[in-house]
């Protein structure tokens, strides 16, 4: 099955298809945290403050401490949020049918949600490009629930025992992170210096094990 018609099959699934976070109609909770989301993609979590925070959920500062306490507090809801969308994204897809396929509708399923909350991909890309890294933050989280997922689909003969989970693990991440990072570049470079009607060329990125 080729790529465009895994996203065609994932796409007349609209049932399973996550929704994307709203910001409207939803408690002042949700509404903290969300904010807290957008901002933090856009300036960083060292970029925004608490006041900036509570403005853009429309409460006081007060509640925002009230829910959360501190930064730390804030960071650990929206970490715990993207870590619950790429588990219910994931959850989506079919379980059963040939072991590419599955494969396929997974890493399109994972495209999809992104694509459908830009907010994260821009906090996952600070995650990773400036970001300390520190065990139990959100990139750690995602390497644990793939690494659970992984040995999911090995327990249903849906991945291969050939290779260590920690070694399958890194190849999912890196063919779904890959592009999250660098396909920008190649848009911007297309962008600046390519000619007219030309499209930017679809990146793939995997891993090569050592012989």
């Amino acid at each position: 099955m080729n790529k465009e018609s895994v996203n065609k099959e994932f796409e007349a699934r609209p049932e399973t298809a996550p929704k994307a976070w709203h910001a409207g109609d939803l408690t002042a909770k949700a509404r903290i945290r969300n904010a807290t989301l957008s901002l933090f993609a856009q300036h960083g979590e060292d970029g925004t403050s608490m006041r900036a925070i509570a403005a853009a959920a429309d409460v006081t500062v007060g509640l925002v401490v009230h829910h959360y306490g501190t930064k730390d507090g804030l960071r650990e809801a929206v970490d715990t949020l993207i870590v619950e969308l790429f588990a219910t994204t994931l959850s989506s897809t079919p379980t059963t049918g040939a072991a590419r396929e599955i494969v396929g509708l997974r890493d399109a399923a994972v495209e999809q949600m992104l694509r459908d909350n830009p907010a994260i991909v821009d906090y996952l890309r600070r995650a990773l490009l400036t970001g300390p890294g520190y065990p139990g933050d959100v990139l750690s989280r995602l390497a644990a629930l793939t690494a659970d997922q992984v040995r999911a689909l090995r327990g249903t003969g849906l991945a291969s025992t050939d290779r260590s989970v920690t070694e399958q693990t890194v190849t999912t991440l890196v063919r779904q992170f890959g592009r999250l990072l660098l396909q920008p570049l190649v848009n911007r470079i297309v962008d600046e210096f390519g000619e007219p009607g030309q499209y930017a060329p679809e990146l793939v990125v995997g891993v090569k094990s050592r012989e």
